[in-house]
Parts: structure tokens; sequence; C-alpha cells
């Protein structure tokens, strides 16, 4: 598997990502600033991760919207090449149209950093394909800025249509409807709050996030 990560001015969790991505794959994941205008050619997959792009100035990910990199990300969302944001990344991917709904401030109004209990509300993605329906995972959250938010039409459809991959099993920070991860219609563009790349090793407390890697590579 082909990778890459998109770094930004402020991206925090971008060594995290490519070490998944290496430890699963076997391959070194290329690393992008988001000032270059082009991605390496040959990609299977391009994640976003998280961190405080340009410091979260205006609102998060918004700056990184209109990033060099970004029009190349989402022409290859349209060609089908597989998209992961994470915490911010999420942010990112709703702020440039590739997933509805935005990310508000945590209804509780403080950072939360902690494990995140979650449903795989969809175990029939491409993200997803490793883990069972339903069952209970464990995975990191770290976010000042992560409530999902959409209107009452957009969430009937997402969940009409099955877009809602992953939920919090409790109510962590006023997301609609416990949110945590949602997928695209076409079902290559994730996002979602929790950090799978987080939970890959054991010794840092929990391997929940290492199907979602391994689902990825098919």
């Amino acid at each position: 598997m082909q990778s890459a990560v998109i770094v930004f001015p402020g991206s925090n969790c971008d060594r995290d990502m490519a070490v998944a991505l290496e430890t699963v794959s076997g391959n070194k994941p290329h690393m992008v600033w988001h000032g270059d205008s082009e991605l390496p050619s040959g990609l299977d997959l391009i994640t976003i991760p998280g961190g405080f792009s340009y410091g979260d100035y205006l609102r998060s990910g918004a700056m990184a919207s209109r990033s060099n990199i970004i029009n190349s990300v989402v022409e290859a969302a349209q060609r089908g090449v597989k998209i992961l944001g994470v915490c911010n990344g999420f942010q990112i991917l709703t702020e440039i149209g590739l997933l509805p709904g935005a990310l508000m401030r945590n209804s509780n109004i403080n950072f939360i950093c902690r494990d995140a209990e979650l449903d795989v509300s969809n175990c029939n993605t491409i993200f997803t394909s490793r883990y069972t329906q339903n069952t209970p995972i464990s995975v990191p959250v770290a976010h000042h800025d992560g409530n999902f938010f959409a209107d009452a039409n957009t969430l009937d459809e997402l969940e009409s249509r099955n877009q809602v991959v992953f939920r919090y099993r409790n109510d962590i920070n006023g997301s609609s409807r416990n949110i945590a991860g949602i997928i695209n219609e076409a079902g290559n563009v994730l996002g979602m709050m929790p950090h799978p790349e987080r939970a890959i090793d054991g010794k840092h407390g929990g391997t929940d996030g290492l199907p979602l890697f391994e689902s990825l590579l098919g």
C-alpha cells in the first residue's frame, strides 16, 4: 500500500500516523507538505492527521482548507483514492466539502483527552472490514472542537445510507447522535475524531485502532 500523510503547520499527529502506516503496510508513507501543489503518483491512501493546523485560527481546519495541496486531495478523492482524516483531519474534510456537517466546540467547553468507548456502527466499509459490527472498542480522543453537528435532514441521510461508521457509547462532547466518525456516500472518504493511530500497540495502552489500518490493506 502506497500512502501519504499531509503535514500542515500545527500538525502534531503526523508522525504517529506515519508509524501506524509503516507498521501495518511495511512501507514508509510520503510526508507531503501542505504547500506542495501535487501528490506523489500511485497513492492508495491519503491521510490528514490530527493537530491544530494554523493554530485553529479562525476555526478548526478553515485555513488548512485553503492550502495548495487541497485541490489535489479533492481530485484524488473524486478518483476514488481512499482518504482518512483524523481529528483535525476530520475538521478539514468537512471544511473542504468532502464530508457533510461541521465540528464545533465541545459542549462542555473543555479540551477532552482520554480513551473513548466507541461502537463500530458499520463494518462493511474499506476502513472497517476487520471489525465486527457493533463491537465496542476503545480509542483515544484529544480534541477541543469535536462536537459533530449537522441539520436533521443531513443526519437522517447519514443514518439511512449507513454513513455513520463510529459512534460514541456515551456523550462526551455533545456530538449529534453521538457520531464519532462518518464516511462519504461513495465510501472512500472517512473522517473520525478518535485517534486509531494511537491505538496500534499494546504497550501504548491498546490495539483497537489496528483493525482500521489492517482493513485498508484489503
